[in-house]
This record gives structure tokens, sequence and C-alpha cells, in this order.
């Protein structure tokens, strides 16, 4: 078995294009979200999401390029680049049959399935796009990584809703760990501000229908309604320690642990009780080979629904106790619920936050709901040392995964 280092991070949130921008303006508690202009969304009765404000293609993915991509799989490839540039990963310092990409998205291109579905109804068949397919399909994030880098190990993608991103990470972890790959490009995006996304989620009466940006995304407050909509991705590359020192690779952290559990419970809804979340919590704290009282932070789901915020709490309080020190926060209150790039980022904020020595404060919680025991961090705690923490994830179908993160140090 072998140790698993960070040693490279990308993102593209809706408060940060870059990883710098990303992790300045999250630890400093700034909002992304704000008011919709992708499309004309007043007639579906919502008005805000985390949009991404100044991507650019040509920055990292090329404009040709960008063509035959949707805007997830730009995303992808930004946030992989991004990674790979810190990592000083290459051909000369690593083999590309010892280089895997796990990289995945919730929906897709969805959308290119939107557009192009509306191209055929309008002007029939033979006006579809030839590079509607291999745009729309799900593991092209995946596929467009390992072209680009020329990854020859496993390449695959994981589709499992909101907690892709996290499923992602580890699971490339595991094949670090078990010898299967030296290196692995890891994460998730999302790019669905769209039409059909927010018609969809908001049939579902699962989106925040507040006008206010500075008050849609309330996790674990008493007056939540919703979660808001985000897009973006998130990178990491992970190594084996041994090949991380061989080549002389700055070290950002460590993945300790990885747990991943099903509620079997409904299609839509989490477990009220928490019992699937805080079994994966716990097998993730159990593999990092620790106690629950030596977890610092949890960065948690917190998507700023009723069922999710009071369920995970639950959950928090079952494998900790109510009474822990542990500290909690969701960034969603900044950046919206990036649905399979939400794992994806979070990761790469409770990396960076273990680095900086400063824990994302849980912004737009004014009134704590009582039925969420939890102890949030604000600007009064958020400088607390943590050398372990936890991110968790949970998506429709049930599926709960967690990471367990370690301050780098070589003990």
């Amino acid at each position: 078995m072998h140790r698993v280092v960070i040693t490279g991070m990308g993102a593209i949130a809706p408060n940060g294009n870059g990883l710098k921008n990303f992790v300045e303006n999250t630890l400093n508690g700034k909002i992304g979200i704000k008011p919709i202009s992708k499309f004309d969304a007043s007639q579906t009765g919502i008005t805000v999401a985390g949009e991404v404000d100044d991507f650019d293609p040509r920055d990292y993915v090329g404009k040709k390029e960008a063509r035959r991509m949707d805007l997830y799989s730009q995303y992808a490839v930004q946030t992989a680049a991004e990674a790979v540039e810190m990592a000083g990963l290459n051909e000369e310092n690593t083999k590309p049959e010892d280089l895997g990409v796990i990289y995945g998205s919730g929906i897709g291109g969805l959308t290119t399935i939107q557009d192009q579905v509306i191209r055929m109804h309008d002007k029939g068949p033979r006006r579809v796009s030839p590079f509607f397919i291999p745009m729309a399909i799900a593991n092209m994030a995946a596929g467009n990584i390992s072209i680009r880098f020329h990854a020859k190990n496993i390449s695959t993608s994981i589709v499992t809703a909101c907690a892709t991103g996290t499923n992602s990470i580890g699971e490339a972890y595991r094949q670090i760990k078990e010898g299967r790959a030296e290196a692995m490009i890891a994460g998730g995006s999302e790019a669905t501000i769209n039409e059909t996304a927010i018609s969809g989620f908001a049939a579902l009466t699962a989106l925040s229908q507040s006008t206010d940006p500075e008050h849609a995304s309330l996790p674990f407050d008493q007056d939540r309604n919703g979660f808001v909509l985000g897009e973006g991705a998130g990178a990491m590359v992970l190594e084996s320690l041994e090949h991380a020192q061989a080549r002389g690779a700055k070290i950002l952290g460590e993945v300790v642990g990885y747990g991943a559990t099903s509620d079997a419970y409904h299609i839509t809804s989490p477990d009220p009780e928490g019992e699937g979340a805080a079994r994966a919590m716990s097998l993730a704290i159990e593999e990092a080979g620790i106690k629950p009282e030596q977890v610092d932070y949890v960065n948690a789901h917190g998507t700023a629904t009723h069922a999710n915020d009071s369920g995970e709490a639950k959950a928090i309080n079952q494998v900790f106790g109510k009474d822990s020190d542990v500290l909690v926060s969701s960034t969603k209150g900044m950046t919206g619920h990036l649905l399979g790039a939400a794992g994806a980022i979070e990761a790469v904020i409770t990396v960076a936050s273990l680095n900086v020595g400063k824990l994302p404060m849980n912004v737009g919680c004014f009134n704590q709901d009582p039925e969420c025991e939890v102890k949030l961090v604000n600007q009064d705690n958020q400088t607390k040392a943590a050398k372990y923490a936890i991110s968790n994830s949970f998506g429709f179908g049930g599926h709960n995964a967690v990471l367990a993160f370690k301050k780098w140090d070589e003990q």
C-alpha cells in the first residue's frame, strides 16, 4: 500500500476563476451567486444562480478544441491543466502508462443536448451537429483530459450525481494506494445553468426562489428554502509519495481515507437519520487510521435544503458527538451547488484550508436551525489550526462519499 499525496490543484467556481482566486475569495467569504444572465429565466420562477463570470476557453483549452467540447468539458480541461502545471507533471518525469484519469460529471453536456434537440425539432435531423454525441456524453471530460495529457493508465468517469467529484478523487486515491497507477488526474465538472436544468430542478421544488443573491443559499439556516444551482469544476493531481518525492514535487497535502456507502432509501431524498452518511464518514476516518476526535474540520455537503442539512447534522453528531469541537461549514453559501463538481471544488478548498491555516466560513447562516446542532465556522474560529479534515458529498440516488485529508508532513 502506498501513501497518496496531492501535488496539483485547479478550480473554476462562481466566486473565483482559477485556483488562486477561488481559494482567496472563498476564505474571505466572497459570494459568487448572482442574477441569471445566461438565459431569460423569468418563466422558471428562479432568478439567481452561481454563474462563472470570466471564463475564456482560449486561455487553456484553445479556440479550435473548444468548438468540439461542451462547456463542462472546457471547464474540466482548464482545471486539469492548472493542476498538472502546478504539479509539474510531464512525460519526462511520469510515464504515460503510469498516469491515469478519473474525472466525472453529474449530468454531462446538457447545454449541448438542449441546443441540439431544439435544432433537430426546428430544422430537422440532418441539421444535428456531427459533434453532438461526443460533446454531450458524460465521459468526455475524462477523455479530453486523457488525450490532452497523454494519460494511458485508467481513464474513466464516475456519475454519482452530487457525489461525483468526491467519488472520482476517492477512486483515484485507491488506484494509487493499491499500486495500479503512480499518478492520477481526478475531479468533477458541471455546466448546467440553462433552461432545462433550472426548469427541471425547479419542478422538483429543490431550488431557492430567493431574488437576493446574499440570502439565497443558506446552509444550516432555519429559513433555508432550497439550493442554488452553480457551475464550475475542480481537479487534483494525486501521486504516490514515492513518485512525488523522486521527482522533487511540492506536496500540498495527503489523502488518507475514503468512505463510500449508499442510503438505499429514496431517489432524491437522503435518509433522514443520516445513517449512510455517518457510515461513510466513519469509513474514511477509519481508513485514515485516526479517531473522530482527531478530525478538526468537516467540509459539509450542506446544500441548504431542509432534508440534507438536518440529516447531515445528525450524521455528523453520530460520528463525532453533539459536544464535539469539530468545526463544520458548507461553502455552498458562496458558490451554490455545483452538482457533479461540488465535491471536487470542496476537496480543493479543504486541502487549501489545511495549508493556509484558515477555514472557510459557513456563509449564509443568519439564524442556525436548532435541528442542525453542529459547530459552524465563523470569523471568530476560522483561523483554528487544523491537521485532519473530511469533505462530505451526498448525491441523488443515495450515494454517499467522504474524503479524509491530512495537512502535509512526512510522518
